[in-house]
């Protein structure tokens, strides 16, 4: 199941919701509803209108730095590979399969 976000408000589109306009040069735009479809049409400009995401943004109300828009950014980039990097997530997993049989175990013995 495939979320899109709307063009003009920046909300979540669900599978078998919302509009979806294409241009003549093929692009597509995808809208919540037909109140930003609407205002897409009209050439408004988002950051005016108060109940969308990017006013909030653009007026400082909403946070800047939020830490899931940090993970999708770090997430998309190729991490480069280094001999330490690779030794210590080999250690880190060496650690996380003790603690999952020493949990294990203990969960055996309380049943």
């Amino acid at each position: 199941m495939r979320l899109e976000t709307c063009y003009y408000c920046s909300s979540t589109v669900w599978p078998g919701h919302g509009i979806q306009f294409v241009r003549n040069d093929c692009k597509i735009f995808r809208f919540c509803r037909s109140r930003c479809h609407r205002a897409f049409k009209k050439k408004w400009n988002p950051r005016k209108s108060k109940w969308t995401k990017a006013h909030r943004k653009f007026a400082g109300k909403d946070l800047t730095t939020d830490a899931t828009f940090e993970f999708e950014k770090r997430r998309n980039e190729p991490v480069k590979y280094s001999r330490e990097l690779w030794e210590n997530t080999y250690k880190a997993i060496g650690k996380i399969e003790k603690i999952r049989t020493k949990r294990e175990r203990h969960h055996i013995m309380k049943r």
